[in-house]
């Protein structure tokens, strides 16, 4: 038998998903465009080299390498405190939504830090270990980071927003207009079959304004409404 107690802070909770929500779309968006900024693959092998050994564009890629993992954390503080919003907004919990959102989360991080660190991969050798530059393998470690990212990664992100988007419409907490939104959102980012840039400005995007949807939302929580919780009811004597 399980009995219920008081738990955290409906309001708090909402805050907190904001505020992070809003910090992994920034931190991400802020690795991606310095990692972002190495040749192409369409560089010339003289260009890659001396890209590569010239020291202050070659540390901007390591700069945005150390940010994503912040961005990684920030990302996962947001799915569980998201969790947390959304349980204690619902009635009902549906566990098999909540479940495929949480892992999806949790996979679409490690997938950033896979695709994070193929990226950066020749700027790490180059810095730390002073080995030359092999300019076959500085074209390929880029295309499989953005296949990790673009093949992958934005297939976990629409995983999570079909299924945010799912338990928002469920439950009640989200407008109806944000929930289009969202199933738009992991449609595009399911079947689009590019390595655009753009396509991964989507999902940080829609982070953003789900997390102004939960500030303002928050604003209007009562004070003293919580997270219920439950616990083992002591045995009988």
């Amino acid at each position: 038998m399980r009995t219920a107690t008081r738990g955290h802070s409906l309001r708090r909770a909402a805050y907190l998903t904001a505020a992070v929500g809003a910090l992994y779309a920034v931190l991400f968006l802020v690795s991606l465009w310095l990692i972002s900024s190495e040749p192409g693959p369409k560089a010339s092998d003289a260009e890659l080299e001396a890209f590569y050994q010239s020291d202050a564009p070659r540390r901007l890629i390591l700069v945005g390498l150390y940010v994503m993992p912040f961005a990684g954390m920030a990302f996962i503080w947001f799915t569980v405190a998201l969790r947390m919003w959304m349980r204690g907004s619902s009635r009902r919990e549906d566990l098999l939504l909540s479940n495929v959102q949480f892992v999806s989360g949790i996979l679409f991080v490690a997938l950033l830090f896979a695709s994070a660190g193929a990226a950066a991969a020749t700027a790490a050798s180059v810095e730390f270990t002073s080995a030359p530059v092999d300019a076959v393998v500085a074209r390929q470690l880029p295309s499989m980071s953005n296949t990790l990212l673009f093949v992958f990664a934005m297939r976990m992100a629409a995983m999570f927003a079909f299924t945010t988007s799912n338990i928002g419409r469920n439950a009640g907490i989200l407008p109806a207009w944000f929930v289009l939104i969202g199933f738009a959102v992991g449609l595009f980012l399911l079947l689009s079959a590019t390595f655009s840039q753009f396509l991964v400005l989507v999902f940080p995007a829609w982070v953003l304004a789900l997390s102004a949807i939960l500030f303002l939302r928050a604003r209007r929580i009562p004070a003293d409404a919580v997270i219920q919780q439950s616990e083992p009811a002591a045995p009988p004597v």
